[in-house]
């Protein structure tokens, strides 16, 4: 539930699925040439080249205006270039082993984006033609995704198989996840400036199997504020883990780390450093609800002191909207949902939160907008029956979290190779 007054509630809804669809994580849903509509064929030009691709300004616009009708933060051309490079990164792979978008799988991906949004798909379209965003933009973005998931799948399908014995832990751990804590590190690559060495550096750094070469390379890659802490993170729940990477921590035997994770602006590993029991009982979430305040000029000196200014002044995410009060309605999105539904280096601060704690650790729009993270609630979920456990449920998550961070790090392979001419 998107709390910020907007004109269109329901394409403001559909801005979670946004930023879900477009981390390659994602294996769902992508890539079919647009539709140039009536009186837009002057902007059909090449604008960027990807290896044997090009990418059109009219393409480049109408994703851009597809973003800004979801309110997606960050500058919409900047997100729709990086968007459209991974689309054509993903056709050339497609097309590398014959495999082209299903027809049916991307009208089923289209009614299901739909409908998380509350709504039919023929209005949904509707809804963004009268944006100026076509149907054919649309379709695109799904497309892609939908080829995406089948080259990942016939990469990476053998290198996942689940046994009974990891479902059975899977289990367990769910049933205790609040009872076990967890002492992680981080570093967070940033990848605006050279995506190919950034790459580079974080496939090294997912190789490390020490605490000290672990901190070592957060001091001096990180953009995160724990790098100077050696990406250091305090214990936390597992619980608290955002659903897609907490089975990749709590695979990790200590000392080991994951494979870069692909997020807003940086390539992001963790470190497992320990693990414990704690006394707490289990307890999950149905949903979070939590505010950003957006602030521009980055982690500049001026932007920290505004954010410093605003957090000794609020008590809670109520707090925010006197703060905003007479600034564009854009700069404070307010929002309530599943963990599933977060992107995951929000998903991560938040998980270092109790209720009305604040973080000013991520940016948007390439490091140029800071984040005013704020935690305003968690809702407990209840706690299902043993025979309420779908155990091929429980094996489908475990399977699709090893192909994502398979997805994330072939994805950031093929962008390392690419030859992109702007």
């Amino acid at each position: 539930m998107i709390r910020s007054a907007q004109t269109r509630p329901h394409l403001r809804k559909a801005l979670s699925q946004v930023r879900a669809l477009a981390r390659p994580a994602v294996l769902g849903l992508a890539l079919t040439l647009g539709q140039v509509l009536p009186g837009q064929a002057q902007n059909f030009g090449p604008v960027i080249r990807v290896n044997d691709k090009v990418i059109t300004g009219y393409e480049l616009d109408q994703r851009a205006r597809m973003l800004q009708v979801f309110n997606a933060p960050g500058n919409p051309q900047d997100l729709a270039r990086e968007q459209l490079i991974e689309d054509r990164l993903k056709a050339g792979a497609a097309d590398r082993f014959g495999l082209t978008a299903d027809a049916e799988e991307v009208e089923a991906g289209m009614t299901e984006f739909a409908g998380r949004a509350n709504m039919e798909l023929p209005q949904f379209i509707q809804a963004l033609s009268g944006e100026g965003v076509s149907q054919q933009t649309f379709r695109d973005f799904v497309a892609s995704n939908v080829v995406w998931r089948q080259v990942v799948r016939g990469l990476f399908a053998s290198r996942v198989s689940v046994t009974e014995e990891e479902i059975d832990r899977a289990i367990a751990t769910r049933g205790q996840e609040s009872g076990v804590q967890v002492l992680i590190s981080e570093i967070f690559v940033p990848t605006a400036r050279n995506p190919q060495q950034a790459a580079q550096v974080a496939n090294q750094i997912s190789q490390i199997t020490t605490v000290d070469a672990f901190a070592q390379a957060a001091r001096q890659y990180s953009a995160a504020p724990s790098r100077d802490q050696g990406g250091r993170v305090n214990w936390m729940s597992a619980a608290n883990l955002p659903p897609a990477l907490r089975p990749q921590i709590m695979a990790l035997s200590p000392g080991q780390v994951t494979q870069p994770i692909e997020i807003d602006g940086a390539l992001a590993l963790f470190q497992l450093r320990a693990i414990q029991e704690a006394s707490a009982s289990r307890q999950g979430y149905s949903e979070i609800e939590y505010a950003s305040y957006y602030i521009a000029g980055g982690r500049s000196e001026d932007a920290m002191s505004t954010a410093a200014k605003i957090r000794a002044e609020i008590d809670t995410c109520d707090d925010l909207y006197g703060v905003a009060k007479g600034q564009p309605e854009e700069v404070l999105e307010r929002v309530t949902l599943a963990p599933s539904e977060i992107p995951q280096d929000i998903g991560m601060e938040l998980a270092k939160l109790d209720d009305n704690e604040v973080s000013t650790a991520l940016t948007r729009n390439n490091g140029q907008t800071l984040v005013l993270l704020m935690l305003c609630n968690r809702t407990p979920e209840g706690v299902p029956d043993e025979d309420e456990i779908d155990r091929n449920a429980v094996r489908t998550q475990l399977q699709n979290a090893r192909l994502g961070s398979y997805a994330e790090g072939y994805l950031a392979q093929l962008r390392s190779e690419a030859r992109i001419v702007e």
